[in-house]
């Protein structure tokens, strides 16, 4: 690498690769991938990103996916330390922003723990790209004056979530990870005061070429991710600011 990089116990940079598009990657993140002795990378790391890695770099694929990872989130930790004090300049990369559903702050932890160098690149965090790529402003002043990022998969495999706060008028939510809980996400929603005809969406692969954008109600999301045949990743959007899709969408309409 170019900034740095001579230290005897090697040091890890944690770079937000963003939601997939690789025009999205900062200036940083992209000058770094390009130098690395080493690239430990998610399974949310889209190809065209992949694509900038150079073939010099020892390239490690950790990919969690549904109910199926590669490797186990402490071998994980382990591997960036073993990395860094076999003296590399380690790129760790994630989907997105690593500080955002991420565990970006958990493998950090360990670095801090085993005495090893790292910095933090953030990334555009899915929420904030694909939205923006769907035409949904996160907020506006006529629909949403506040936007909650939210996970639909809490650690304990349970979506045991704040539903009175996620469900106040006024704001856009976004669901990381709740394709497999959206019906039980929109019937606590529902449950909690939001009208059952509160519009709705669904986003998968948001910024790639095939982005697919589902238009729907609270009501009527679940059984539509059904016959679409969504499976994850993606992204679910609840708020009036869905409804300006129309209006305001240019990516998929291009």
């Amino acid at each position: 690498m170019t900034e740095n990089t001579i230290l005897t116990t090697g040091k890890v940079w944690l770079v937000g690769a963003g939601p997939g598009d690789p025009d999205l990657l900062t200036l940083k993140a992209a000058r770094l991938i390009g130098s690395a002795d080493a690239i430990v990378y998610d399974h949310l790391v889209g190809e065209g990103v992949r694509a900038l890695f150079p073939a010099s770099a020892r390239q490690v694929y950790v990919g969690k996916k549904a109910a199926k990872h590669t490797l186990k989130q402490e071998e994980i930790n382990q591997l960036l330390v073993d990395l860094a004090r076999q003296g590399l300049a380690v790129v760790r990369l994630k989907g997105g922003d690593p500080f955002i559903f991420g565990r970006g702050g958990e493998e950090l932890e360990v670095l801090h723990a085993a005495g090893i160098a790292f910095e933090v690149v953030p990334g555009v965090t899915a929420a904030a790209g694909c939205a923006a790529y769907a035409g949904f402003p996160l907020t506006h002043r006529d629909h949403a004056q506040s936007v909650t990022f939210v996970t639909g998969h809490l650690k304990d495999h349970s979506i045991d979530l704040d539903w009175p706060a996620l469900a106040r008028p006024g704001q856009t939510v976004v669901f990381y990870m709740g394709v497999g809980g959206a019906p039980e996400i929109c019937r606590q929603m529902i449950a909690h005061g939001l009208p059952a005809s509160t519009p709705a969406a669904i986003i998968r692969r948001g910024t790639l070429p095939d982005q697919q954008t589902l238009l729907s109600t609270l009501d009527q999301l679940p059984q539509r991710i059904v016959e679409a045949g969504i499976k994850p990743p993606a992204l679910i959007v609840v708020g009036s600011v869905v409804g300006l899709h129309d209006t305001l969408s240019w990516f998929e309409s291009r």
